[in-house]
């Protein structure tokens, strides 16, 4: 969401590629024919950008959701420009074609919004004190110690329960829809109150309930609350066998926690190196081929071959519902080679995809740790993402110039390497 992190008068512009490389070398010209996939994006910000989605060069978008004021917006344009059948993300670029792929979720900067009615000691009872005694039970430091008329001002919480109840509905009226955005945030502020200085010069092409231009407070949600809202959309997307969009900044080692602990007692069996120098000699042992490969239930070819070229490990069986998502994306990643390590651990029976944009990545300053991060993410497992809030000729540059920077990093062929995204877009979206 580049214009809740940077404020939309910060959003950077990408400019116009260059013609030529660092050496001088001509660039080679961008095989959009092939299908790039755009892993993350939040075009419903700005809803007069999206009558050009049509006309993009970008074969499909994964749109977000995040708060209240977008998830009907999302569902509607899904509607109409949604992917109803998971082969036409194969088929050639046509303007005819639907380009969407919804993703419904609660960021965790608007998590402050929600009282868990699931416990056994709900944080708000419908009263004004109440509302008072919910915000300042979630946010730090408690408003009304420095100021009641902050809390007073902003909305009435909501039910947890509501809201996922809603969001299952969304999700069975869209069958390819994911969920998303959802996550951590240790450093997000919540944006200060309302002012007639603020109203007029609110800029009405953008969709409301964001930052819209607003200086921060120093009000932050507690990383406790900010969980039990992540952890509720975790589970619904278990149940609902969909994969998930994942924010995390200044956040990782809590994240990882969150998120594992969904998956504990569901880890996949590791052999120890004593378990493999046991195998019989002369037995076969695939456990480390480099070529082996397993049919999956769509009878498509699974490598598990290991290193850089390929992720460690298969996805677990199909079966029931289970308390963790299939596939996690997390989005615009941020963390270290540590924590890349961490996700791709063989026991862990999620598939986990790391994403990268210029607008958080680079134009924040984090080239250095997001070029080691993409080296030591496999082959498979990577993906690219605008996180733009306005579609069109914007989005489509942003998109080409991380898919350049990542196929330089890897050192894939252009054509190859847009091949490889779109694969690892397909997996994701549709497992």
């Amino acid at each position: 969401m580049c214009q809740q992190h940077l404020g939309e008068s910060e959003c950077p512009s990408p400019g116009t590629l260059p013609a030529q490389d660092e050496s001088g070398t001509p660039q080679e010209p961008f095989p959009w024919d092939v299908g790039v996939f755009d892993a993350h994006c939040h075009p419903t910000d700005t809803m007069a950008s999206i009558a050009g989605i049509p006309d993009m060069k970008a074969r499909a978008l994964t749109v977000m959701s995040t708060r209240a004021q977008d998830q009907d917006l999302v569902s509607d344009i899904a509607s109409r420009q949604g992917i109803k059948d998971r082969d036409i993300a194969v088929l050639s670029h046509s303007p005819a074609e639907r380009h969407i792929v919804p993703c419904f979720g609660w960021h965790p900067w608007f998590s402050y919004q929600f009282y868990d009615d699931t416990s056994s000691d709900p944080s708000y009872d419908g009263t004004q004190s109440g509302k008072i005694s919910h915000y300042d039970k979630v946010l730090t430091p408690a408003p009304s110690s420095k100021d009641v008329s902050f809390s007073e001002g902003l909305p009435d919480p909501q039910p947890l329960s509501k809201f996922l109840n809603e969001t299952k509905s969304r999700l069975e009226m869209h069958p390819l829809a994911l969920i998303g955005e959802v996550g951590l945030d240790k450093a997000f502020r919540l944006p200060q109150s309302w002012t007639s200085a603020y109203e007029e010069q609110r800029d009405n092409g953008l969709t409301p309930g964001g930052r819209e231009g607003r200086l921060l407070s120093p009000y932050r949600v507690q990383m406790a609350h900010q969980t039990a809202i992540l952890q509720a959309q975790l589970w619904l997307a278990g149940e609902m066998g969909r994969a998930v969009s994942v924010h995390g900044v200044q956040a990782h080692g809590v994240l990882y926690q969150t998120i594992s602990a969904l998956w504990k007692g569901y880890e996949k069996d590791v052999m120890s190196r004593r378990e493999k120098k046991q195998v019989a000699k002369g037995a076969e042992d695939f456990s480390d081929s480099s070529e082996d490969e397993d049919d999956d239930n769509n009878g498509h070819a699974r490598s598990r071959s290991t290193g850089q070229g390929k992720s460690a490990s298969t996805d677990p069986p199909k079966q029931g519902p289970q308390p963790f998502p299939p596939r996690i994306c997390l989005h615009s990643f941020s963390g270290p080679v540590d924590v890349v390590k961490q996700y791709l651990h063989p026991s862990v029976p999620a598939t986990i995809f790391f994403s990268f944009s210029i607008v958080i990545n680079w134009a924040t300053g984090g080239g250095d740790k997001a070029e080691e991060a993409i080296r030591a993410v496999p082959d498979d497992r990577i993906l690219v993402e605008s996180d733009l809030h306005t579609a069109g000729d914007q989005m489509d540059q942003y998109l080409e110039e991380v898919c350049r920077r990542i196929c330089k990093i890897k050192g894939w062929d252009l054509r190859d390497g847009i091949e490889q995204l779109g694969r690892n877009w397909r997996e994701f979206v549709f497992g």
